[in-house]
């Protein structure tokens, strides 16, 4: 199997299940209301916080797929919009996992070879590093929002 699809393979796991850590962003998310997706615990980033932080990367580094130029920043990376009520945390839910299978299709579109060359900027880093980052990086946070979700 070509490293592109096993990249974009691990990246729908941690987003949708499938993994060995038995753990996902989609399943950790369900039942969680608005309300406890903005409750504050101690000085943590809520859950609505993280799920933004970790989306951006993903959203941004898809959109540099698509157009080369990355154009996140990381001090926005946790600017996450107002949402007022259930049906606006549905819909950005929704919204998610709608990019996030259309950045896995992109992933899985990519050449092998392109995983050695730079995203946008070789300050950047290669393509390889930045998805396998996006995968690490959900991990990570996931578990905040794992350990924040039992808090609330």
């Amino acid at each position: 199997m070509k490293t592109t699809k096993l990249i974009a393979k691990n990246l729908h796991q941690v987003y949708f299940g499938g993994n060995w850590t038995a753990s996902n962003f989609k399943d950790t998310l369900e039942g969680v209301t608005l309300e406890v997706a903005t409750k504050k615990v101690g000085n943590l980033n809520t859950i609505l916080t993280l799920t933004f932080h970790i989306h951006y990367y993903l959203k941004g580094t898809m959109d540099a797929l698509k157009n080369g130029e990355l154009t996140i920043r990381d001090k926005y990376s946790f600017d996450h919009p107002n949402i007022k009520n259930e049906a606006e945390w549905q819909d950005f839910q929704n919204n998610l996992w709608i990019e996030a299978k259309e950045f896995i299709a992109l992933i899985e579109t990519l050449e092998d070879n392109v995983l050695e060359t730079f995203l946008a900027e070789e300050k950047y880093g290669t393509y390889y590093r930045n998805l396998t980052g996006i995968i690490e990086h959900t991990h990570y946070h996931l578990g905040q929002i794992v350990i924040t979700k039992k808090l609330c």
